[in-house]
């Protein structure tokens, strides 16, 4: 076992939220939501690309990576359509990784960057700095140390005592701050959260990170900054922690309104409130792709959410959001 210990304060807000979040996860009945995360596989699959992607400047809709899925052509620019289709071969192999071992992780870099990049699946040979507009926000270690600190951060996974809530969001930021990869690292450290969750626990594999920090860009890149500012990772652990919780505390909330209105929700419409609930800025069109189902049916299924006061809309078609009524 290495003595490599990445720089962590265990703070009060991460306990609380580490207990908050199992706590949850005993009140969130897979069995009961089985149907539903069947249906919502295939939807879930398409929102993580498009919000992975997109964080990276990927333009990509989602009614034209549902197009790719489905064989058809696309007019976009082709690095953008082959990161798509890279990124949905990774994502099918998705349950066949193992967390815990550096090769995984290596194949599906390889995957994932396919015909992207010449060093695909294999860590840099050159110095790289992480950029905000024209400025260097972080210098990686020189290429020379990645193997050495790759082989010291897998040890530590293997080996920890941390809770996987806890042990994922510490890989997560040690992975951004070694940058092992010439492209394609934010991309690798969300897929490596997600994986580590859900090898944890199976439910993960329908909460994907990558969904949730879309939503949340800006915060997710200053706690990435604040913790490196400190040295100490505390700062993005509590912020992934927190963003967790609060997606359970939604689902969580969804199912007891089903429950109390017994069989008035159809699985559609709780299909529905389970994709607004990981993007507020859902369109109708983007429902419809994700859902498999018409426009018209998704139509009249928010038409039934909203009689029932369970969602509304705030704004304009353009510059408005859904909003779920608890």
């Amino acid at each position: 076992m290495g003595s490599y210990q990445p720089p962590l304060t265990l703070t009060p807000k991460i306990l609380n939220l580490v207990a908050a979040i199992s706590e949850q996860l005993g009140r969130y009945d897979e069995r009961e939501n089985k149907a539903q995360a069947l249906r919502l596989r295939r939807a879930n699959q398409i929102r993580t690309i498009q919000g992975t992607l997109a964080i990276e400047g990927n333009s990509l809709s989602v009614e034209q990576i549902t197009a790719v899925l489905e064989g058809k052509p696309v007019i976009a620019p082709p690095r953008e359509v082959q990161e798509v289709k890279n990124a949905l071969a990774v994502y099918e192999r998705f349950a066949q990784f193992n967390a815990l071992k550096e090769e995984d992780l290596l194949h599906a870099h390889q995957l994932l960057m396919l015909g992207l990049m010449d060093e695909a699946g294999q860590y840099r040979s050159s110095g790289v700095g992480v950029m905000s507009g024209q400025e260097v926000v972080h210098m990686a270690p020189p290429a020379k140390q990645v193997p050495r600190l790759m082989r010291d951060l897998f040890a530590w996974l293997n080996n920890t005592e941390h809770h996987a809530l806890i042990a994922s969001a510490v890989f997560h930021y040690e992975f951004e701050f070694i940058h092992p990869f010439a492209d394609g690292n934010g991309r690798m450290g969300r897929l490596w959260q997600s994986i580590i969750l859900a090898n944890w626990n199976p439910v993960f594999a329908n909460l994907p990170v990558e969904s949730l920090v879309y939503q949340h860009q800006q915060a997710y890149y200053q706690a990435i900054a604040q913790s490196t500012a400190q040295t100490d990772c505390a700062a993005f652990v509590e912020f992934m922690l927190e963003t967790i919780a609060n997606t359970f505390t939604q689902l969580i909330n969804k199912d007891r309104l089903g429950k109390e209105l017994g069989k008035e929700l159809s699985d559609s419409q709780q299909a529905i409130l389970s994709l607004v609930m990981l993007d507020h800025k859902v369109t109708i069109k983007e429902l419809a792709a994700q859902l498999g189902i018409s426009t018209t049916a998704v139509e009249n299924n928010i038409k039934k959410l909203r009689e029932l006061a369970l969602l509304e809309r705030k704004g304009g078609r353009k510059d408005g959001f859904w909003q779920i009524n608890n």
